[in-house]
C-alpha cells in the first residue's frame, strides 16, 4: 500500500496495487506540467487508487482529447493523468507519493525532447539537505 499527498495536503491518495511501467517523461508536456526537467509517472489499476481525501479539491485540464491532468486546485500539485481510451489505468505522479517504492523505472523517455541544461548521467555531488553554499 503507497500513500501520499499533494503539497498542501488538501487531496490525498492511497494505491493498494503495485505501480508498473515506471518512466522518467523528458516530453515538453511533461517538463511544462512539472516545472522541471522531467516527470517520473507510473501506471496504477483504476481499481487500486483512491483519492482518500480532498476530491473535491481536484481540478483538471484537458490536454489532448479524452486525456485529463488532475491537480490540487490550491497548491496545484500535479496528482494523476485519466485516459478515455485506457479507463483501466491511471497515471501517477510519484513524487506525491510519501511511501518508499519498491518498483523502479525502466528508462528515461522523449530524450530527444529534454531540457539543454540537462545532463541524464552528470556526476554532481550529493547532499542530505541544501547545497553548502546556500545559508
Amino acid at each position: 500500500m503507497y500513500s501520499g499527498q499533494c503539497v498542501c495536503g488538501e487531496v490525498n491518495v492511497a494505491i493498494s496495487g503495485e505501480i508498473s511501467e515506471i518512466i522518467h517523461c523528458h516530453c515538453s508536456l511533461c517538463r511544462k506540467n512539472s516545472g522541471t526537467a522531467y516527470a517520473t509517472n507510473g501506471f496504477v489499476a483504476a481499481t487500486d487508487f483512491a483519492i482518500t481525501k480532498g476530491a473535491s479539491s481536484l481540478t483538471s485540464f484537458s490536454f489532448k482529447p479524452g486525456r485529463q491532468r488532475h491537480f490540487c486546485q490550491y497548491c496545484g500539485s500535479p496528482v494523476y493523468s485519466s485516459n478515455a481510451e485506457d479507463p483501466g489505468r491511471v497515471r501517477v505522479r510519484l513524487g506525491i507519493i510519501e511511501s518508499d517504492i519498491t518498483e523502479r523505472p525502466i528508462s528515461h523517455n522523449f530524450v530527444t525532447s529534454k531540457a539543454n541544461w540537462d545532463e541524464l548521467d552528470a556526476q554532481l555531488p550529493h547532499y542530505d539537505g541544501f547545497e553548502p553554499s546556500r545559508s
